[in-house]
């Protein structure tokens, strides 16, 4: 989809706002990598969302509430008593539209949907860190350089499961491999010629 509309939870929201909300900077970076923009919905507004909020209700009474009664010993179980009473639902005909929900699919959305990026998305976890005396910054207990004539400053760093980068002033200044043991990542180019 183009367009993402969250409720206003913190993990997606950070300043909620009617007019400019904050979005959450790794959720944000999510929705750029698939090509949408997060537009929040307005808090006390149900009809930002309401079909999404109208499905639910559909989805507890025609599949929860025929499996209420049932006792399910593995997930996997329980997911294909659910996986047979969706395509179910999704194949009944709506009253007032006369088309059931996978004709409208097939007919409105599956020409729309655009081919998912290329690369995986990783998602990633954004930390500020000042420079120390020695030229670098903590992440994740582990100390990775930065240009030596840093010190002091403060940057911020995005790290994932693969890759530490470094940030100052909005522009990628370097980046490292992550690294899990206690020895410092340090870049002969990071350090002072006197060092």
């Amino acid at each position: 989809t183009e367009i993402w509309v969250p409720d206003q939870l913190r993990s997606a929201v950070t300043r909620p706002c009617r007019y400019e909300p904050g979005v959450n900077r790794s959720y944000q970076e999510l929705a750029r990598h698939y090509g949408a923009v997060v537009i929040p919905a307005r808090p006390g507004k149900a009809k930002d969302k309401a079909r999404v909020e109208s499905m639910v209700q559909v989805a507890q009474r025609w599949i929860l509430a025929r499996l209420r009664n049932r006792i399910f010993f593995s997930l996997e179980e329980l997911n294909a008593a659910i996986a047979v009473l969706l395509e179910d639902l999704n194949g009944r005909r709506m009253q007032r539209i006369g088309k059931s929900r996978r004709e409208l699919f097939e007919q409105l959305d599956r020409p729309a949907l655009k081919p998912l990026p290329i690369h995986l998305y990783e998602a990633g976890e954004w930390k500020t860190c000042r420079v120390n005396i020695d030229y670098h910054i903590i992440v994740e207990h582990h100390p990775y350089s930065v240009p030596f004539q840093l010190l002091g400053e403060e940057v911020e760093a995005r790290f994932t499961g693969t890759m530490v980068e470094v940030y100052y002033k909005g522009r990628r200044l370097d980046s490292h491999p992550r690294r899990y043991d206690h020895q410092p990542s340090t870049k002969p180019e990071h350090m002072p010629s006197a060092h």
